[in-house]
């Protein structure tokens, strides 16, 4: 436990929010909502009420460790139903538990191992080449647009998709929408309900198709292996689990968008990176995780305890409903001493415990919930980040650049745009 905070007094009391519930000031807060909190109240833990419903909030790296204790948490009934069906879904390796999720977590670990990250990060890199011998001729250029464009062609073509010409801009459309209203309520969120549930269909169509002999991607593809997994009771994964997950491999790859955004903005804000990151290959995967560390990804991580257990004083009984802070853990200053400063030489010594960086969870890739496609994320921003400093040059027009807080998730208010763009380096000549 971090020796600036506490989570009970001498009687053992739960620190608790003022006010009856606190959904509204969540909603107008946003990512700042717990970390408000927390130092007002001077605890890593208090209690409030969302949606009428009582509910622990933690942040800090021994609370990160608490929530991803193998078997202690499900994900089931933790997330809003909404949001679940923009991010995972009924069905997905997140909603499962026990043996049922180790065996499809296997599963999906096995499609991103460091030569599929290897090949995955290849075809990316080709479409980013691709962009940038186009953008010379256009008169501004949205990264972050452009990257889900980049990352959707280069997902489908990994995971053995075809994709015609056409048929780009929708999936990325689709894909883009379900990210962009996983935290939205509202008219933004159920028009993403319904993008949805037509990726589903055209997701489901895909599994079917291969099922059915008419469509033969390669062997290893994500496409293939999803289609023929066998689930721990030995049957085929159920169809529309199946799509699930196919969904589940290129939403999130779609979803590094933001970081490559987030990026491109971190190396204008501090150009003295730009030249270092082309050449040390050490500095540009610091500089990666600090920009997964500094920038505001996805709030938070519900789960519900499945049996009674204690943590420092406090009972969290079976059925009790934990937020954990994940935005607030990666700016909590025990953790990481100057957190509003961006400063990738942080991570120069840096060893991991596994609970203190968590933009994608905490814990164990194989045996807990933790993001599949964490490292897949890093090798994809890195990539795209040292190609932006090698081999082209560009302007940054005047924008808006603020990344607000309450939009959740959020991004550069522009989108991060740039012009004049033209070949630098071996590709000027």
């Amino acid at each position: 436990m971090d020796n600036t905070s506490h989570h009970a007094d001498a009687r053992g009391a739960l620190p608790r929010a003022p006010g009856f519930d606190n959904s509204l000031a969540l909603l107008a807060e946003g990512y700042q909502f717990m970390s408000q909190r927390h130092a007002a109240l001077g605890s890593d833990a208090f209690a409030t009420r969302l949606m009428l419903r009582r509910v622990l909030c933690v942040r800090g790296e021994d609370a990160a460790r608490m929530f991803y204790q193998p078997g202690r948490f499900t994900r089931r009934r933790a997330i809003p139903p909404n949001a679940l069906a923009l991010l995972q879904d009924v069905g997905s390796a997140q909603t499962m538990d026990g043996e049922a999720h180790r065996r499809r977590k296997a599963m999906l670990m096995s499609l991103l191992g460091p030569l599929e990250r290897q090949r995955l990060v290849g075809l990316a890199a080709a479409q980013w080449r691709t962009q940038f011998a186009r953008w010379p001729q256009l008169p501004e250029v949205s990264v972050h647009r452009a990257a889900e464009e980049v990352l959707c062609r280069a997902a489908c073509q990994w995971a053995g998709i075809p994709l015609g010409a056409d048929e780009v801009a929708r999936r990325t459309a689709e894909l883009s929408r379900m990210i962009d209203a996983a935290g939205a309520v509202g008219p933004r969120n159920w028009r993403a309900l319904l993008v949805r549930s037509r990726t589903g269909h055209w997701a489901r169509a895909l599994i079917d198709a291969v099922r059915a002999g008419s469509a033969q991607p390669p062997f290893d593809s994500a496409l293939n292996v999803i289609a023929r997994h066998r689930d721990a009771d030995g049957r085929l994964m159920n169809r529309k689990h199946a799509a699930v997950e196919l969904i589940n491999v290129l939403r999130p790859t779609v979803a590094v968008a933001r970081f490559i955004a987030f990026g491109v903005l971190a190396l204008h804000q501090n150009p003295q990176y730009r030249e270092r990151i082309a050449q040390d290959d050490a500095l540009a995967g610091m500089f990666v995780q600090e920009v997964r560390r500094y920038y505001p990804f996805f709030p938070a991580v519900g789960g519900r305890a499945t049996h009674d257990f204690d943590w420092h004083g406090l009972r969290i009984a079976k059925g009790s409903w934990v937020l954990l802070d994940l935005y607030g853990t990666d700016h909590h200053p025990a953790i990481w001493g100057d957190p509003e400063v961006f400063r990738p030489e942080r991570f120069e010594r840096w060893e991991s415990s596994g609970y203190d960086l968590i933009p994608q969870g905490g814990g164990d890739h194989h045996a807990g919930h933790r993001c599949a496609g964490e490292f897949a994320t890093i090798d994809l921003v890195k990539s795209a980040l040292r190609l932006f400093a090698t081999e082209i040059d560009y302007a940054v027009p005047p924008q808006d650049l603020r990344v607000s807080l309450r939009r959740m998730p959020t991004l550069p208010a522009s989108g991060m745009v740039i012009k004049d763009v033209r070949p630098s380096g071996p590709q000027a000549s």
